[in-house]
């Protein structure tokens, strides 16, 4: 059996009247890539932001590698090992790529900043844009920004390897991108997960059928605040369960209500 990273136990969450999550349980395994889908409005993003501890649920625990978690990510003595990416790739516009990828280290490591530059270029390099960390966001592609907040997510620091993250989580990360950038981002997401200093586990919220299909092993499928379905890629094509075939087809008949 793989390795439970992550657990959420009986996990709720409700903004006023509207319940978003009810008895929400999920587990992301060491080493897998984990799919968190569903209409929008349905509570992914709430998800990620309560596992990255941006959030807390109204009831329910959360255990990171056997440890309940308890408070937000600023009350934790210690790293929670998760790095996040955006939606909006979240930089700072007003420091350079070099600045945005080695935040952390800039400000919470005694490392020096021509260390902290040589990381930051092995960063750079692994998602494929070497020799720009002298730019500034503005001056780079929607894509490439995405890229650059990858790097962000996977900067670890050597002389402290328990502040270098465990799990990856992908908010939307090809959103708004063509079909050419949203395939080097799905290609890039498989090849940090391979790669010697990237992250072997991640969880990715996504709406988009190629990189549902193209960095998925297992999928849950969310609505009305609850798990509907669970399975593969592999299963898209043939699931008999009638709220996963909708959403897959496109279909405007079947049980999901369209809202508005």
């Amino acid at each position: 059996m793989a390795e439970p990273l992550i657990e959420l136990k009986g996990v709720s969450k409700s903004f006023g009247r509207n319940v978003v999550l009810e008895n929400i349980d999920l587990t992301i395994y060491r080493g897998e890539a984990l799919a968190i889908i569903g209409p929008s409005g349905t509570g992914k993003s709430t998800i990620l932001r309560i596992i990255a501890g941006l959030l807390e649920p109204d009831a329910g625990e959360i255990y990171v590698q056997g440890q309940r978690r308890e408070g937000l990510v600023e009350d934790a003595k210690e790293s929670l090992g998760i790095g996040m990416v955006f939606q909006n790739a979240a930089l700072f516009d007003s420091l350079t790529v070099e600045e945005n990828v080695g935040f952390l280290l800039y400000q919470h490591s005694r490392l020096s900043r021509r260390r902290i530059r040589e990381l930051v270029e092995h960063k750079l390099d692994m998602v494929g844009l070497p020799g720009i960390g002298n730019r500034y966001p503005a001056e780079l592609s929607g894509g490439m920004r995405k890229r650059v907040s990858f790097a962000r997510a996977i900067m670890d620091n050597p002389d402290d390897p328990t502040d270098s993250p465990e799990v990856i989580l992908y908010d939307e990360p090809t959103a708004g991108l063509d079909p050419i950038a949203s395939t080097v981002i799905e290609d890039l997401i498989r090849a940090l997960q391979s790669s010697h200093g990237g992250c072997s586990t991640y969880g990715i919220i996504t709406h988009q059928d190629s990189t549902i299909r193209r960095t998925a092993d297992r999928i849950i499928f969310l609505y009305q605040g609850k798990v509907q379905w669970e399975g593969s890629a592999a299963d898209i094509d043939t699931t008999e369960n009638q709220v996963a075939r909708q959403f897959f087809s496109g279909s405007v008949e079947g049980p999901i209500q369209l809202a508005g």
